[in-house]
């Protein structure tokens, strides 16, 4: 009996150990599609993601477009503000060309259509790029999927995230940084908030920093990693999710 007590004292020693984090696929698979497109997303599951990031900005006729920048510029070709634009307009632009000609026709997705791509299983992970003035629409877009419990928020918009939380009381909701002074000024208000934890740049993520977090009962996942080193190095010291352009090279590596 102590000889199988010993060997299952082992075994969940090692299961612990070996614990893999979240692999979190940047604005989908985007390495090798454009980013924040619905071939992305796909991409991304074909691959064996357990979460798509993307980001969000709500149009001047009220819908939540997927796009990283506040124009369509870098993607799209043509500088077009999203919140000033109408939805038609942005779906006008080809934001898949500038990747490969393989992507041509790719448009600006409503999140609805990203949401339509989510397994079962798997989470999608929504950075919200504007301010809270886009809950409402996404409230709608989410209930209407019936996807609400596989979804996670992000922002860097303390107020944005806050009231995330209290839009989405039952969703994670983490704030964003990368500035290791900012965090430890805010990392209490984090958890008195109610907040699920904290979001950060890879090069901030110490053991100090997954200690603090960890009395406070606050998750902490991480971005972005393109280093099988540096993501072996967060997964040591405990990240519960690593954000990656390279989600299945990065995870036979780890």
């Amino acid at each position: 009996m102590k000889q199988m007590m010993c060997f299952c004292i082992f075994f969940m020693a090692v299961s612990s150990a070996i614990a893999q984090p979240t692999i979190i696929a940047h604005r989908g698979a985007s390495y090798l599609a454009p980013e924040n497109t619905v071939a992305a997303a796909q991409l991304a599951w074909e691959l064996g993601a357990d979460a798509v990031e993307i980001d969000i900005h709500l149009s001047a006729d009220g819908k939540v477009m997927v796009n990283h920048d506040h124009t369509t510029k870098r993607t799209g070709g043509e500088e077009l503000k999203i919140a000033e634009s109408q939805s038609a307009s942005l779906r006008k632009l080809d934001v898949g060309t500038w990747k490969s000609e393989k992507y041509k026709g790719e448009k600006i997705p409503f999140v609805a259509e990203v949401l339509e791509t989510l397994p079962a299983g798997k989470h999608l992970v929504v950075e919200i790029k504007c301010g809270s003035e886009v809950l409402p629409a996404l409230k709608e877009a989410v209930d209407a999927s019936g996807k609400q419990d596989q979804i996670i928020f992000i922002s860097f918009g303390w107020q944005t995230i806050v009231d995330t939380k209290a839009k989405f009381p039952d969703n994670e909701c983490y704030w964003l940084s990368s500035s290791k002074d900012k965090v430890n000024e805010k990392i209490e208000e984090v958890a008195q908030l109610g907040l699920d934890g904290i979001n950060l740049h890879s090069s901030i993520v110490d053991q100090a920093m997954m200690d603090r977090a960890a009395a406070l009962d606050l998750k902490v996942l991480c971005w972005t990693v393109d280093s099988p080193e540096e993501a072996k190095r967060v997964k040591e010291l405990g990240i519960g999710g690593i954000t990656t352009n390279r989600p299945a090279w990065l995870k036979e590596r780890i």
